[in-house]
């Protein structure tokens, strides 16, 4: 598993990258000491995990995560306190706190190593069901698994992330998101809306030849005559 520190303290990254040489699945690729360093390092080196602390000259961690396309997994490494992780809503696989236990370092490795069984590999070209993504709205922070998002809806050059009941809106168009999903399980069903086909409960034929769905979330949406006649040989109806 290969492993990049981003730390902007350099006795930080060296105790880090003491505690992780006990563990022979993992290997240091790399330092960062800010978000400039670790978004080339990231593109050049493809780690499986990073270690990510939180407040860093320039960039914080959440924004270097914002700007990555696909980030790889994600372990917080930070100073801050219990009370001031929950100002943020993130869902992320762990987090450390400063200075790091052993044994808690090693039960975030375990994490890791079990989430990637499930996931198979971790860098593809297509984001899968079992993929985490970074959404940042506002002051608020997520690290979602596409499996739990129901559907994306188009706001003009803004898409609409509907998980649970959090409703973020991030920059990006629903064009180039569906560039990136695998077509297999999120759908374009109209020019609006891609949806997760996992939580579609029942469709009924619809006005102009088109289908309605019915998400397991209460939500109802149509699909285009154009998108029903795709949809149905997706689904070899």
């Amino acid at each position: 598993m290969k492993v990049l520190l981003i730390d902007d303290e350099r006795l930080a990254r060296k105790e880090l990258a003491g505690l992780l040489a006990q563990h022979d699945q993992v290997q240091v690729v790399g330092e960062a000491a800010n978000a400039d360093e670790a978004e080339a390092l990231i593109a050049q080196l493809r780690p499986d995990l990073i270690f990510l602390d939180i407040n860093m000259p320039g960039r914080t961690g959440f924004e270097l995560l914002e700007a990555l396309e696909q980030p790889p997994q994600v372990i917080f490494v930070t100073a801050y306190d219990e009370h001031a992780l929950k100002a943020f809503e993130v869902n992320a696989l762990d987090y450390l706190l400063k200075p790091i236990d052993p044994e808690r370092l090693a039960a975030a490795l375990a994490k890791v190593q079990a989430s990637q069984q499930e996931d198979g590999v971790l860098h593809r070209d297509l984001l899968r069901e079992t993929d985490q993504v970074f959404l940042k709205d506002n002051d608020k922070c997520w690290f979602v698994t596409l499996k739990d998002v129901r559907y994306f809806e188009s706001e003009g050059n803004y898409v609409r992330v509907r998980f649970n009941d959090h409703k973020p809106l991030v920059l990006r168009s629903l064009n180039k998101l569906e560039e990136k999903l695998d077509p297999t399980v999120f759908f374009r069903i109209n020019r609006k809306h891609i949806v997760n086909l996992r939580w579609v409960e029942s469709i009924e034929p619809w006005f102009s030849g088109g289908l309605m769905m019915k998400l397991k979330g209460g939500e109802s949406l149509e699909v285009s005559r154009r998108q029903t006649t795709r949809f149905k040989e997706l689904m070899s109806l």
